[in-house]
């Protein structure tokens, strides 16, 4: 799988894998702390309001992404690990791969952390522990977690650090 340079430039030799697994671990260490205090502070379902359009829930989320096969039957739970390790897997081969590439190599981080908190809670509960639920007149986003914010942001940034790559490649 070739790769030609992000936009990124490049860090400093003491920055290297070993950093990025860190962040990783600092992402997956807010993610699971912070699901354990809604696990403590709230029973299945409870919700409180922040804000006229912000909520903190205790969902449990059996699927994937916007609770996409839910209702499947159970058989998504080891199914949707096993995908999680895959990406773990792949994306830790591409950050040793990458590591000196910053935008590049955060994004991967970001996400490697939220996947492993995600996977975390499939194994441990077999289901994901989602808490923040945004809504605006009676429409609410799928509520997510710190987790898939990562996620999410790693994801971003990945498109950014692709276009920046194809802006300076012209």
């Amino acid at each position: 799988m070739a790769r030609k340079p992000s936009y990124s430039p490049s860090l400093p030799a003491g920055i290297t894998l070993l950093a990025w697994l860190g962040w990783a671990m600092v992402v997956l260490i807010a993610d699971q702390f912070t699901k354990v205090l809604i696990m403590g502070y709230y029973q299945l379902g409870d919700s409180t309001p922040v804000t006229s359009f912000f909520n903190m829930v205790r969902v449990h989320n059996t699927g994937a992404a916007f609770s996409f096969l839910a209702s499947a039957g159970g058989w998504q739970r080891w199914f949707f690990t096993g995908i999680g390790v895959a990406a773990v897997a792949l994306i830790t081969w591409m950050l040793k791969k990458h590591a000196t590439q910053t935008l590049f190599a955060f994004a991967l981080a970001s996400i490697l952390g939220g996947a492993l908190g995600n996977v975390i809670d499939r194994v441990l509960y077999g289901y994901v522990v989602d808490f923040l639920d945004f809504h605006f007149r009676g429409w609410h986003f799928p509520a997510f977690n710190v987790a898939d914010s990562a996620i999410t942001l790693g994801a971003a940034c990945l498109i950014l650090d692709e276009l920046l790559r194809v802006r300076r490649g012209r």
